[in-house]
Order: C-alpha cells, then structure tokens, then sequence
C-alpha cells in the first residue's frame, strides 16, 4: 500500500514538472518563433492591419510627447531666436527708424504724395485747413502735412529730417518760398531740424537763382534740391529732376485704369483742349488740323486766355476728351514740360509732344545731353515725339491704320509705363534722401 502511495505521488510530481516545462517552453520560446512569421505576414501584404498602424502613430505620439528633453530643447530654441531678433534689431536699429517729414507748400506736393507715393490724406476734403498722411517706402516712414493751417510757428516740429515743397514759378511765389526757407534755416540753426532737401517748381525758364543761396554747396542749409523742368544745375548728385506731373491746383484726381479705359474703341483720333497764343506753334497745330479735315476727327476745343481754375464741367470735358481720345496733342507753352502730358498717360492717351526747346536758360545738363523733357527720355517714355507739327498729318494717317487690338497694346504699354515711372520716382527719392541724410549724419 505504501508502495502504491510513493509511486503515485513521484507520478504526480513528475506530471507536474512536465507540465511546468512545456508551459515554460511557450511562454519564452512560442512567442519568439511567431513574433517574426507575424511580421513577414504583414510585409507580405504590403501593409499592417490599421490597429497596428494607430498603435505604431500613437507610440510615436507618445514617445513625442513623453520626451523629457523636448521642453528644454524649445526652450532653447527660442532663446537662440529671440536673441539673434535681439542682434539684428540692434545692428539695424538706425536703419529702419529713419523719418521723413514732408511739408507740402505747392501743389506739386499733392501728385509727390497722392499720385507718386499712393498715399491718402485726411481729411480728403481738398478744402480743408490741415491734411495729413503716412507712408512707408523700404526702411523709411514718411509724413505729410499740407493746408492753409501749416504756417511758419504754428505747428509742432517733432522731426529731424524735413522736405519742403515750395513754388519758385514767378516774383510773389518767390518771396512766399523765401519766408519759408528763412524759417528752416533758424530751425536748422537752433538744431530743431538736422536735413533739409526742397522740392521746388522751378521758373519756366528755368530762371532759379534766387535759391542758390540756400543750397549747401553755397555755404547753405538745403542739402538736396529735386526741381522741375530742364534745369541747367541738374548734376545727381545734390541737385535732381522732377517731373512736373498733373494740374493737381486744378484738383486733377488719382486715376485708376479700368477695363473700358483699356479695351474700349475711342471715338477720337487725338484731342487738344487749352489757350491758342497769338503767333505760338499752337496756333500752327490748329492750322495744320483743318487743312486735311483731321479737326473733325479730333476732340478740340480751344480759348484765347489761360484761365488757372477749372469748373467742374470744364474739368470733366476734359477728361473726357483724355478718355475717348488714342492720342493727346501736346504743344509747348512757357516750357516744353505740360502737365498735359502727365494726365495724358493718365487715361492711356498716347503724348504726341513738341520736342523742341523754349525760350530761357533750361538745356543740357553736365549728366544729360537730350533736352527738353530729360527725365521722361531717361526713362524711355513711350510718347511720340516730333520737331514740327507739319509731322502730325503723317502720325495721324498711320494712326488710322492701326486695328483695335493694336491700340489695346499701345495703352497698356503706356499705362505700364507710367506706374513704372511713379513707382521709379518714389524709390530713386527715398534712396537719394537715405543717402544724404544718413551719409551726412555720419559725417
């Protein structure tokens, strides 16, 4: 009996150690064989089941999100940013603080800001005591101020650096400047103001003389001088070419090109509206338009005496006649430079301009040798441009051959031209008073 007993329990014992191995043998051992058949499986099928692919993004996930290093690394990371934004403010800190005031005393100072810079004034009523404006070209803030309220003391000064625009056309306009640029010259002396440059209206003769007392090189305070028309001085280095640009005085607007303006038939072969002088080439370019019954073709109407004010149906005739015309006849006056030509290209009427030079001492300039009109010929004014009006019958019978689409052509190469030409100005301005000022802030 105690036989059997051993004997059952050494079996039991046995059975128990065999049954220990083989739960051993796959636990340690099975999974080890099956983990790679698994995975050759889904290499097979050319992907894994979509719980293994969210549990493969979830563990990536929280491997991204449990990495104990990760919030020092961002930290550091944006210390490194925020230190090198530290070093580049500072390395710059001169350059992109850079204020310019303009004081806008002509109307000239309008097409500078509205048509050249783009810039809106407030109020916008044209009538009012004090407008004002701000603009940014590259690293330099601008401000303007214009209106009857900006009289010499009676406003505050809070700038270094100061464009004046006056008008030096005739006698009264030149004292009106003179008060002015008396008045600069004490700020400047008092050192509430460091830069001076002017923006003037220069004579139509270009009879300038009166200023040159003020200029720097003449012992003067006005470091740069931008002036219009031909002007014999023009020598870019302190001394610049305007353009005259559009009647803003006779509240010529901001025109935006428009589908129409582009594509539409114009009814008009050219037009010409203005004062016929006694004994002028203008008188001439009306003979000539009756001779061949081309005045029929063309928008013209004509007075005897200049008048400086539009009425508001005169003014609108006129654009009118801008607009339904493919050319504008521009005759010279004083001055070959118009402001015709500037509200021509305005509505992508073509200038056909009397390229001759007028009487006075403008010309040939030591940096440019093509006069009149040197600034629109530098840069490549798409215009037509003829000595004689007895050339304009010929234009006018090559015109008439041109197809729509031609024309089409023709006005957007002009309109491109002309905002090339604002948006040139208003860099090659800033540039020029960067350089200036600063070189001189140096110096």
């Amino acid at each position: 009996m105690r036989l059997t007993r051993k004997r059952l329990c050494s079996f039991l014992i046995a059975l128990y150690c065999l049954f220990s191995l083989y739960a051993a043998f796959h636990v340690f051992l099975g999974r080890r064989r099956r983990a790679p058949a698994a995975s050759t499986r889904g290499l097979r099928k050319g992907a894994a089941p979509a719980r293994d692919r969210r549990g493969r993004e979830q563990s990536t996930l929280g491997s991204e999100e449990w990495n104990p290093w990760e919030g020092d690394e961002k930290n550091e990371q944006q210390h490194r940013f925020k230190t090198s934004l530290q070093i580049l403010n500072k390395s710059t800190k001169g350059k992109t603080d850079f204020h310019v005031q303009i004081w806008g005393k002509a109307a000239i100072g309008l097409y500078l800001w509205e048509h050249i810079f783009e810039g809106s004034l407030d109020p916008t009523d044209v009538t009012a005591q004090w407008r004002e404006g701000n603009s940014v070209v590259g690293r330099t803030h601008y401000s303007f101020i214009t209106g009857p309220a900006v009289v010499p003391g009676y406003f505050p000064i809070d700038v270094n650096n100061v464009v004046l625009v006056l008008n030096g056309r005739e006698k009264a306009k030149i004292f009106y400047a003179t008060q002015w640029l008396l008045y600069v010259q004490n700020l400047v002396q008092t050192q509430k103001l460091h830069h001076i440059a002017v923006v003037l209206l220069g004579n139509e003769h270009c009879n300038n003389e009166w200023i040159n007392q003020f200029l720097k090189r003449n012992g003067g305070f006005v470091e740069v001088l931008f002036i219009i028309y031909d002007s014999p001085w023009i020598n870019d280095v302190d001394i610049f070419q305007w353009p005259l640009g559009v009647a803003t005085y006779r509240n010529f607007p901001v025109v935006e090109a428009s589908w129409s303006m582009l594509h539409n038939e114009r009814p008009y072969l050219c037009n010409f509206l203005g004062t016929v002088y006694e004994n002028s080439s203008r008188q001439a370019l009306m003979n000539i338009l009756k001779q061949d019954g081309n005045d029929k073709l063309c928008w013209v109407s004509v007075r005897e005496q200049w008048q400086p004010q539009e009425t508001n149906e005169s003014l609108k005739n006129y654009q009118d006649a801008l607009l339904q015309s493919d050319l504008t006849l521009c005759p010279v006056g004083v001055n070959t430079e118009c402001y015709r030509i500037y509200e021509a290209c305005s509505y992508g009427s073509v200038p056909v301009v009397e390229d001759i030079m007028t009487a006075g001492n403008c010309g040939n300039t030591s940096v440019y040798h093509n006069a009149p009109l040197q600034l629109l010929k530098s840069m490549d004014a798409p215009f037509i441009f003829i000595k004689n009006w007895n050339e304009l019958p010929a234009v006018l019978e090559k015109e008439k051959t041109l197809i729509l689409q031609e024309k089409i052509q023709r006005r957007k190469m002009l309109l491109d031209w002309y905002q090339h030409f604002k948006t040139e100005l208003k860099m090659r301005f800033t540039n020029i008073l960067e350089s200036s000022f600063l070189m001189n802030n140096k110096g």
